[in-house]
């Protein structure tokens, strides 16, 4: 029986250059975060214990499956933790979830040094480096459920500042794509609460600071990307790591 949609991708499209290889490694870890975080009750319902064995995957379009293993043997990648499913019913719901997201932080960094490994002993150092500063999925996962208890004051109401805009409706500062802290109110919270961050891929969450970029026009946590409210200020034009990385390279 083969998975829903194959892992891997053909060997002439597989991501090649540290960049490629990070953006892959970014795309499958933001998967993961949204099925243990923002889509967690639809994982949940996906890992009945009564099927065959089932793994999570993340996929380089930055979207998770819950699908049984490649049949080949061997992989053509290597293959997340087998039978997450069986445990489901057998231990308390944060204890699982915690233990499938250290397992997909050891499953991606599989993934992304077994694409990595035809790289320099230096490349692979970056390569590394860019990874060990994103949050892994466990931190993400557990930083998701502190937000969400901190995030509400004792009066059962959200905490609000103003925030990033739908792509639709994105109306930014003169100087800057920075997001203030700000009151604003509850239908616009809701407006926007499926906004992601590109470097965590934590739900936006009011009480942070933000900031956008000006060329991939995604959003970011001030945290992430080392930009503080106050340096904000002083950027006319803000480009994500990513972005700039990808600037030097074409110099």
């Amino acid at each position: 029986m083969e998975t829903a949609r194959a892992l891997a991708a053909p060997a002439t499209s597989r991501p090649r250059t540290v960049e490629a290889i990070f953006r892959d490694f970014s795309a499958r870890r933001a998967g993961l975060v949204r099925a243990l975080t923002s889509d967690v009750d639809d994982f949940f319902d996906s890992c009945d214990p009564d099927k065959e064995n089932l793994c999570l995957y993340g996929h380089p379009d930055g979207t998770w499956e819950v699908s049984l293993p490649a049949e080949e043997v061997p992989p053509e990648l290597p293959e997340p933790a087998l039978g997450i499913n069986f445990a489901r019913n057998g231990m308390d719901r944060r204890d699982w979830l915690s233990l499938v997201a250290v397992h997909s932080d050891s499953w991606l960094l599989s993934v992304a040094f077994f694409f990595g490994a035809p790289l320099s002993a230096n490349e692979r150092k970056r390569l590394f480096s860019m990874i060990n500063d994103l949050p892994n999925v466990y931190e993400s996962m557990v930083d998701r459920k502190q937000r969400d208890r901190s995030g509400v004051d004792s009066s059962g109401k959200s905490r609000h500042s103003s925030k990033p805009k739908q792509r639709t409706d994105d109306v930014r500062p003169k100087n800057s794509r920075a997001v203030a802290r700000e009151e604003d109110d509850d239908d616009d919270e809701e407006e926007h609460s499926e906004t992601f961050c590109g470097s965590c891929s934590g739900i936006y969450n009011a009480s942070e600071f933000w900031i956008g970029c000006d060329i991939c026009e995604r959003w970011f946590h001030g945290k992430c990307v080392r930009i503080t409210p106050a340096k904000a200020d002083h950027i006319k034009h803000y480009k994500c790591p990513e972005c700039s990385s990808s600037k030097k390279i074409r110099q």
